[in-house]
């Protein structure tokens, strides 16, 4: 049974994707979903949310939406390593028309050690390291997207951090930096 209308579920899920797609889309990127992918990742998650609507509590869209958007991810970095694509486009390539040549250049840098970074860390240290350093949320939004305790959250939290500054460390001493 339907609760609502066909109307007001139509309503409900336009209201969804007005509210949350960015953030799924940041998120689906962020957990490691192909450039030229997030988009159909994007729409996969939003497809799955229209076909569970009504099992979705009315406060709960996203948390519902992230715990699909992680599962997503998931199964497009596994597709990716079976198919072994590697001509993504990575967040590097996205320039800001605002920056100077040597400007882009160093963001580009940047966003590739950040991509490389990421795709090395745990995929549960990894969500929280994006949800917090990235997205902003704080442990409490974090526990409550991911239905964790908030000092299971934090403890993530530390550990991802020190993953990223001992993979950042790594790249450095790599490539000689200081």
């Amino acid at each position: 049974m339907s609760r609502g209308t066909q109307a007001e579920r139509d309503a409900r899920l336009r209201a969804m994707v007005g509210a949350h797609f960015e953030f799924i889309w940041r998120s689906l990127r962020g957990l490691g979903v192909p450039q030229g992918s997030v988009d159909d990742a994007a729409q996969q998650v939003f497809w799955i949310a229209s076909q569970k609507l009504d099992a979705i509590q009315v406060g709960s869209e996203r948390a519902f939406l992230f715990s699909t958007a992680r599962g997503v991810a998931a199964n497009a970095r596994r597709a990716r390593i079976r198919s072994r694509e590697t001509d993504d486009a990575p967040l590097a390539t996205m320039a800001d028309a605002a920056l100077d040549p040597e400007q882009a250049a160093q963001r580009s840098q940047a966003k590739k050690l950040l991509e490389r970074v990421l795709a090395e860390m745990e995929e549960d240290t990894r969500t929280v390291f994006v949800l917090f350093e990235l997205e902003g949320l704080t442990s409490n939004e974090i526990a409550e997207l991911l239905s964790i305790p908030v000092g299971t959250a934090a403890s993530r939290l530390r550990r991802a951090r020190e993953e990223f500054q001992l993979a950042v460390t790594k790249l450095q001493l790599q490539r000689g930096a200081p």
